[in-house]
């Protein structure tokens, strides 16, 4: 097949040409829309699960909506080296001036000088912004520097501004495990306001497993406050149809056999489908699509994700948590009992316990609960056996 028709779409955060199985999680999300746009409040959400399960493509899904909607929409990708005002700032200030120059309404250019006083990179509010003169407008001070009180300012203003267009503010946040405490707070605080005062703003978390337990901890309330919803791999049937729908919109079938087997190999799990489904395609030569044909490409498909991505995370960790991970990699991917990876390692949980927290850092596992741990990857146990072999 020509690589240029390829339907399948390998990579992080790359929209699949059929994105099944997230049907409940969209569907809540775009009632949400519809409450917000007639005045009605709507439930945050919570998306948590293992990388490459689709978080990301749903949170992409949901921003692309609210833009087509005419919506005001910021996603943003949590990192440890950025805060979150200066990763919003950047994300809504281009969009309100888009929004302003074409209609300056009062409300819309409150919310603009309001984002500006926000963004961390704004130390002199000017008169003049771009080509914009907001010297005579009252907005609020959202650069106090207490990132609660002042995204809380900011979310209010930028509701007013979405109100007077008949549409709503959506705030996406992926990644959010890597928020600081400070920035998980302010945000759960704001979601809770925004419930509260039905502003017209709907927000969305992701995050691996540890977010509910992260939103928690940031204010016990956040339990009854978000929609959780725990995003996993897909079901047989649902991971055929990721395979089969996105062929056939090229005119291409699969051999059931073929289709089974990369549902089992990739144990349904939407990243590696892609990647599997993309290397049958540039080997098959003609539909439909063999059983032949994928034994060739699994071998092509396993070597590129070693290659990257799992070996850019294995590469991340010391001789001593290489070892550790391999303990783990004994129970495949179920979750380990930190007691049993003592017992391995011949070493005590006190003093396996920093080895533990730094891969909880580097986001390569995680802790379901007291006492076990789990990869955060999929089928990673997988690729430490392929490195022992």
């Amino acid at each position: 097949m020509e690589a240029r028709n390829n339907p399948y779409s390998p990579g992080a955060g790359r929209i699949p040409v059929a994105l099944v199985g997230r049907d409940v999680q969209l569907e809540e999300w775009y009632t949400s829309l519809l409450r917000i746009e007639d005045s009605l409040d709507a439930r945050p959400m919570a998306l948590y699960g293992l990388r490459g399960v689709g978080k990301t493509v749903l949170l992409l899904t949901m921003h692309e909506k609210s833009l087509s909607r005419g919506w005001i929409s910021a996603f943003v990708e949590a990192v440890a080296t950025k805060s979150l005002r200066e990763q919003l700032s950047t994300a809504i200030e281009s969009k309100l001036v888009e929004i302003a120059q074409v209609n300056a309404g009062g409300s819309i250019l409150k919310a603009l000088k309001t984002a500006l006083s926000f963004s961390a990179t704004v130390s002199v509010m000017p008169s003049m912004s771009f080509g914009l003169d907001l010297s005579k407008v009252n907005a609020s001070n959202a650069g106090t520097g207490n990132i609660s009180g002042d995204l809380e300012r900011l979310i209010t203003d930028l509701s007013d501004a979405a109100a007077e267009l008949d549409v709503g503010l959506s705030i996406l946040v992926d990644e959010a495990q890597e928020l600081c405490k400070e920035d998980m707070l302010a945000l759960v605080k704001a979601a809770q306001m925004v419930v509260a005062r039905k502003l017209h703003v709907t927000i969305v978390l992701a995050g691996l497993p540890t977010l509910p337990r992260l939103l928690a901890d940031a204010r016990s309330y956040a339990e009854r406050q978000f929609s959780y919803h725990q995003i996993s791999n897909l079901s047989s049937e649902e991971a055929a149809r990721a395979l089969l729908e996105p062929a056939k919109c090229k005119g291409v079938d699969w051999d059931k056999a073929a289709t089974d087997t990369i549902v089992e190999i990739t144990d349904g799990y939407p990243f590696f489908l892609q990647e599997y489904g993309s290397a049958c395609w540039l080997l098959a030569e003609e539909s439909p699509i063999s059983l032949d044909i994928t034994e060739q490409a699994c071998f092509y498909a396993t070597e590129q994700l070693d290659k990257g991505f799992f070996l850019s995370r294995w590469e991340r960790t010391t001789a001593a948590e290489k070892r550790y991970l391999r303990a783990m990699a004994e129970d495949n991917d179920h979750d380990c009992l930190t007691k049993d990876l003592s017992k391995r390692l011949g070493a005590k949980s006190s003093t396996l316990s920093s080895l533990r927290s730094r891969l909880i850092q580097k986001g390569i596992i995680y802790a379901p609960e007291i006492g076990k741990v789990a990869f955060t990857i999929p089928l990673m146990s997988q690729f430490i056996k392929r490195q022992i072999d």
